[in-house]
């Protein structure tokens, strides 16, 4: 005898003797082997003295020779066994130490009832309330149908047959888990992989695993983003910097635009003040343009620093219109870009400025826009004056702010002028006043060599509004002769 038919025999004879001591009363669970299959019927040897029948529906993958568990379900001159009843016997054993261990076990949605839904676990019928089904509200319940999910046992009776089970407090479980996890690696300056849960009007919560961040709308790019909708999808897989995690507040605050490089870095000296500059118009508001000037740049030109003549509803600067001009000041500390149309001077006129400009003096300006309390002009790039109201010449009735159109070339006399506040005033008034005794004086002048007519009442008063009398006229003439 060779050893492997050697070793057969003992294991056939090692189930026999299993087989013998096997009691074979009805609702006993034994082992047997299939020792044959006939018809709708399997035989299974359980070691009596004839084998056992069970229905042949019952072996499933099972075939002749394999080693099978069943129950027996009667007793007699026909021994009938139950492989089914013997897996679902073994279910119901796991199903109670699954209870007083408080094991969660996998079961399936098999239909919906009144409050909730029916649910298969180890054979047997439960019951999942509405409200346990899942630890997130929705209004598509049917979605569960059919699916095989993890439930914890909340109660389980097995002589009246109730099974009571919840999805929710075994997902709220791991979920906190997952928080208590996901909190012991927030810190401060972390970078962490995460999922954009949901998007308001204001930033994007992003999912970190059980714990949810606010990225602010200002914290998403460099560039400008109006609404978050713009620029993230709910679901999309995103990398996020910490700024701020609170755990008493449950507060944290997240950054996508900190992991990006930085524009402003330079700009400094890419945009110095003076320089001139090139970009397109993105956005209007009604105290200036913001200009792109580069991707994550945007620079303000503020109403004031418009050209005489131009206003925000110009052609010229509607939205993706490209306009040229300077930089009035650069900010990379708090990212802030001033731009201007107007020339920018490369000195300060105000510098020594009575060098230049005296009281009295007559000067020429573009009128840049009227005010309440006057009329503001342009005299040189980065030197503007006032002519108050009453110095307009045009009558207490006319409204200085549409007294003169913006743009128009003005002459108009200093009145005065005051560098520590950087400040001068001009009159049109004086100038005009000027202008009309410098006539009458060469009108005198030019008729004086045939004879000075006497002079009217009219004349009289005349010279007198020009501040010149007719003595001091006639002493005049006298030393020229």
């Amino acid at each position: 005898m060779t050893d492997e038919s050697r070793e057969l025999n003992e294991f056939e004879k090692a189930l026999q003797e299993n087989l013998e001591t096997q009691d074979i009363s009805v609702g006993a669970v034994v082992d047997g082997t299939i020792a044959a299959i006939h018809g709708d019927v399997a035989l299974v040897d359980i070691g009596g003295k004839s084998e056992a029948v069970m229905d042949r529906e019952e072996l499933d993958e099972l075939g002749t020779g394999d080693p099978v568990e069943v129950v027996v379900v009667s007793a007699g001159d026909e021994i009938r066994v139950s492989r089914r009843q013997a897996i679902e016997m073994r279910l119901k054993e796991k199903l109670a130490e699954a209870v007083e261990r408080n094991v969660p076990m996998d079961g399936k949605v098999v239909g919906r009832r009144k409050g909730g839904f029916d649910v298969t676990i180890a054979g047997i019928r439960g019951f999942c309330p509405v409200s346990q089904i899942s630890d997130v509200r929705s209004d598509d319940l049917d979605q569960h149908l059919g699916q095989t999910y993890t439930f914890r046992i909340l109660e389980y009776d097995p002589e009246n047959r109730k099974l009571v089970v919840s999805r929710a407090a075994l997902l709220r479980e791991e979920k906190e888990k997952l928080r208590a996890a996901t909190w012991e690696k927030l810190e401060v300056g972390a970078v962490l992989e995460g999922t954009v849960r949901s998007l308001t009007d204001f930033g994007a919560f992003v999912d970190l695993g059980g714990v949810d961040g606010l990225v602010h709308v200002t914290e998403i790019s460099h560039r400008r983003i109006g609404n978050p909708r713009h620029a993230l999808e709910v679901g999309q897989a995103v990398t996020v910097k910490v700024l701020e995690a609170d755990r008493e507040k449950d507060r944290i605050s997240l950054s996508m635009k900190a992991l990006e490089p930085n524009p402003w870095e330079g700009a400094g000296e890419r945009y110095a003040a003076g320089t001139k500059f090139s970009g397109t118009v993105v956005r209007k508001a009604p105290f200036g343009i913001f200009v792109r000037l580069e991707e994550g740049i945007d620079g303000l030109l503020h109403v004031s620093q418009l050209p005489p003549g131009m206003d925000l509803d110009s052609e010229e600067l509607a939205e993706g219109a490209t306009v040229e001009g300077w930089i009035r000041e650069c900010d990379p500390e708090h990212e802030r870009i001033g731009l201007t149309l107007r020339e920018v001077p490369d000195h300060d006129p105000w510098e020594r400025i009575e060098m230049h400009y005296q009281e009295g003096q007559v000067v020429e300006g573009t009128v840049e826009n009227g005010a309440p309390f006057g009329v503001f002009v342009e005299v040189e790039p980065g030197l503007s004056a006032l002519i108050p109201a009453s110095e307009l010449g045009m009558g207490r009735e006319v409204d200085p702010k549409t007294a003169l159109e913006p743009g128009t070339k003005v002459s108009a006399k200093v009145l005065s002028i005051d560098p520590e506040r950087r400040r001068m005033s001009l009159s049109i008034r004086a100038f005009k006043r000027e202008q009309e005794r410098r006539e009458y004086q060469g009108h005198m002048e030019s008729s004086g060599d045939a004879g000075a007519p006497s002079q009217t009442a009219f004349g009289a008063a005349l010279m007198a509004a020009l501040g010149t009398k007719p003595e001091e006229k006639k002493a005049s003439k006298t030393k020229k002769k």
